[in-house]
């Protein structure tokens, strides 16, 4: 049996901020007929050539998409894309050279905006291809910040609030200058006294003097909170310090902190927004976190002790204006204080209000999933859903496959490579069968009546691949791990 429409590709980066949302998609995607795979990008992208012709879901456009772009454009796949830090995003042309590469968007054929700004941004792209459609859909991570679906994470809050009590989350981002990898920083360490440090990963499509003033602004920032942390434990005595570091942060420092404290925690367990839900008040700075934390009705502090305008206001100008600010440990540890008491809540006022609205579409009416899933109809009707290969086309498959192959291979042992095994196990270890079956399950709950009722299977089709899809369709071959 043929499957009804195409298969939709859905690869997760960074497990803990993707997968629950992602996962959303699939369940709405799969109650209006679609089958999706959803799991390691790593995997799904070595996995490619073994797919019938399907629609792939794109988090990104940089040029390390390019190589697996023209793979899967040859085997018949149809890309679109969404930008997965295009939220909170450095200033246009700094964003244009890092974040959008011109022979990638080629491969592109429709773009899913997180709101207003973001598709104003893409607009301003100079080699945006002609007639590119930008939908201003919203993003499924805003969809879990929603009062419909929030109740989604209820267990986990309740969970959270036994394991660790009253708690102030500190939220870092300090992967520019404190990664998981020396070689993934903006710099790279100098090789002897005196050399000048060559440019690192995060520093790809950014000039020298905008890189070097970034990391010596986060190296500040960073300093600050080394010294926040635990003088927020020794005021707040009867409150627990949970920090939680950037996904891509090396966590040695904080556990360094918390080693000579009682009451400092140090995870990365999760999705954030039950931690969010679960907390008195977050401490970030120019971190995501910040307007999620709004969008939740959360107080959230940005911390600017270390200020620089030029990135606190042009890359981090979101997060840090629809928070409270403040610019010195004794304000930090006052407005705290007054947050604890229930004397102040999340940061108010229409400005705010709008920034948000500019930023984040679908946070009322149709959730940005299924506006997703309307545009996916359309781009399958349009297609010719997925027929299947002939015997010349599966054998030239299999030839660019292995070329793929081996480039990826060889890539994941460069130094600073996203493809690094470790790295990957780190980004998305390994989620069980029925971990992934109670989430669906949970979200199907909540959406009730929104669409109809379709019986679901999901199957395991390796450790770190799912295949979500209506009964009626036909399941996939399993897979190995690479």
């Amino acid at each position: 049996m043929a499957l009804r429409k195409q298969l939709l590709l859905i690869p997760v980066e960074n497990q803990v901020r993707e997968m629950d949302a992602k996962l959303l998609l699939a369940c709405i995607a799969a109650r209006r007929g679609f089958s999706s795979v959803i799991g390691s990008r790593r995997e799904m992208e070595f996995n490619i050539d073994a797919f019938p012709r399907s629609i792939y879901l794109s988090k990104s456009m940089t040029v390390r998409s390019l190589l697996f772009f023209r793979v899967a454009s040859r085997f018949g796949h149809h890309i679109v894309s969404w930008d997965e830090e295009a939220l909170v995003h450095l200033p246009p042309e700094t964003y244009f050279s890092r974040r959008l590469d011109p022979r990638a968007i080629k491969f592109v054929s429709h773009l899913f905006a997180w709101g207003r700004d973001n598709a104003e941004l893409w607009r301003q792209y100079g080699r945006l291809p002609d007639g590119m459609p930008i939908h201003i859909t919203g993003n499924p991570r805003g969809d879990l910040l929603r009062p419909d679906l929030r109740d989604f994470y209820r267990e986990t809050v309740e969970s959270l609030k036994r394991e660790y009590g009253n708690f102030i989350l500190i939220n870092t981002n300090f992967n520019h200058i404190n990664a998981y990898g020396a070689d993934m920083n903006l710099f790279k360490p100098a090789g002897r006294p005196g050399q000048k440090p060559k440019f690192g990963r995060a520093a790809r499509g950014m000039s020298r003097p905008y890189a070097e003033g970034l990391r010596d602004h986060k190296q500040a920032v960073f300093d600050s909170f080394q010294e926040m942390i635990p003088a927020l434990e020794k005021t707040f005595r009867d409150v627990n310090i949970v920090v939680r570091p950037h996904p891509t942060e090396n966590q040695q420092v904080y556990h360094r902190l918390a080693a000579d404290a009682d009451r400092i925690r140090v995870t990365n367990e999760g999705n954030v927004v039950p931690w969010l839900m679960a907390c008195r008040g977050v401490i970030h700075n120019g971190c995501t976190t910040g307007v999620e934390a709004y969008a939740l009705g959360v107080p959230a502090i940005s911390y600017r002790h270390a200020a620089d305008d030029l990135y606190d206001f042009g890359f981090y100008r979101l997060p840090n204006l629809i928070s409270h600010q403040c610019g010195n440990l004794e304000e930090l540890l006052a407005l705290m204080d007054s947050v604890l008491r229930g004397q102040t809540g999340v940061a108010d006022g229409n400005e705010r209000k709008a920034l948000l609205e500019q930023h984040l579409e679908s946070q009322e009416g149709l959730t940005a999933c299924e506006r997703m899933v309307s545009v996916l109809e359309d781009i399958e009707a349009k297609s010719g859903g997925g027929r299947p290969l002939s015997t010349p086309r599966r054998l030239q498959r299999r030839l660019i496959a292995g070329g793929l192959h081996l480039a990826k291979a060889a890539k994941s042992h460069l130094p600073g490579s996203h493809n690094r095994p470790e790295f990957q196990r780190h980004r998305y270890p390994n989620i069980p069968l029925a971990e992934v079956r109670a989430k669906v399950d949970r979200f199907l709950e909540l959406l009730g009546d929104r669409g109809p009722a379709v019986r679901l299977r999901i199957e395991a089709l390796n450790e770190v691949m799912f295949q979500i899809r209506p009964e009626t369709d036909e399941p996939l071959s399993a897979f190995s791990s690479h």
